[in-house]
Parts: structure tokens; C-alpha cells; sequence
């Protein structure tokens, strides 16, 4: 049976230049592993965005999301634990450790990255996460971003192939079936 090389021509590369250089390393591969979260390549910018002054105003909420995001699994939805241990997860330790995260909580809510649930006294009993990109174009239509910072990402977007705006859109559409009345069991369905 004949095993075919997966490899791209630039894994193949960086395998070899890993070995050469750290070689008794135990590398971050991801292969085989569990416990790994899905975020864009496009993360690093996104925490700089929302950490910025002009946005979250004096509430970094960036290790809050970064936080969210490692709990999420699908779906975009996240059934939260405790305040407390999303708190604390976040690196939040003090005394008033649950309202320094509540606040960021808040932050995120306001630019639109998540949007959220109370069911009983569980303010954050489920949290939705919008798609980043979505928010982005949002954000970038209402002038909230600079054009260096949306020239950059923009760039960042061709560079990792991740699908702009309108891309993803377009895809969502196409996944959309419409209801049109028509046939039931041979017969016509009349439209109401």
C-alpha cells in the first residue's frame, strides 16, 4: 500500500529547520491533540483593536475574550461556569476580581463581540461570540477604526486566505435554502 506525503513543500521546511536548531525540543505541533480552541489568524490584531483606548475606553476586556474564545467549542455558543472561574481563567485575582471581569464583559458586549443570556441569577448563563469579521466591517463602516489599522488587517486577511466580509456573506447565502411553496406529496401547496 502506497502512503502518500501530505506535506507541503513549506512544512517540509520548517520540520527540517526545527530539527536542525531544536532538535531535543518538545514542539507545539497540535497534531494528535486534544484541547485546542479555533481562532482566526487574524487574532492578534482583533486583541489589539479591542484593547485600544479609542474602543474599550479604560477597560482592556482583550484576556476576557481570549478567555470566551478557549471555552468555546461550537456553534458560537458558550454555557458559562461561574463568574468566579471565568474571572479568575482571565487573570483577574483580587478581591473585586468578579466585577473587574463583569466590566469587561460589559466592554464586549458594547463593540459587539459577544452578546449574552441571564437565565435565573446567572447574568452570563450563555454567551454568544459574532463572528469577528462581521464586527470588523461594522466597526469599520461606523468609523471606529483607522484605516491604517483596516489596511493592515485587510492584508492580514489576503495573506492567511481567511474570507473578508462580503466573502463570507456571499457563502452564508448560499447555504440559505428559501421557502418557497410548492410541492407536498404531489399536490400544490397554496402560498399564504
Amino acid at each position: 500500500m502506497l502512503l502518500l506525503d501530505r506535506k507541503t513543500k513549506a512544512s517540509k521546511r520548517r520540520e527540517k529547520i526545527r530539527k536542525e536548531f531544536w532538535a531535543s525540543e518538545d514542539p507545539w505541533t497540535g497534531e494528535n491533540e486534544k484541547g485546542w480552541f479555533r481562532a482566526p489568524r487574524t487574532l492578534p490584531l482583533l486583541l489589539g483593536l479591542i484593547g485600544s483606548k479609542e474602543l474599550s475606553g479604560k477597560y482592556d476586556p482583550t484576556r476576557v475574550y481570549l478567555e470566551l474564545l478557549a471555552r468555546h467549542i461550537d456553534g458560537g455558543v458558550i454555557e458559562m461556569s461561574t463568574d468566579e472561574d471565568h474571572s479568575y481563567s482571565a487573570g483577574y485575582q483580587s478581591n473585586r476580581s468578579v466585577r473587574s471581569w463583569q466590566e469587561r464583559m460589559k466592554v464586549l458586549e458594547k463593540i459587539g463581540l459577544i452578546k449574552t443570556k441571564q437565565i435565573g441569577n446567572q447574568a452570563y448563563k450563555y454567551v454568544f461570540l459574532v463572528h469577528p469579521t462581521s464586527v470588523i466591517k461594522r466597526l469599520h463602516d461606523e468609523n471606529k477604526i483607522s484605516q491604517r489599522w483596516w489596511d493592515t488587517y485587510r492584508a492580514r486577511q489576503m495573506e492567511t486566505g481567511e474570507a473578508p466580509f462580503e466573502e463570507r456573506m456571499k457563502m452564508m447565502a448560499k447555504k440559505v435554502i428559501s421557502l418557497v411553496p410548492g410541492r407536498v406529496k404531489g399536490k400544490h401547496r397554496a402560498a399564504r
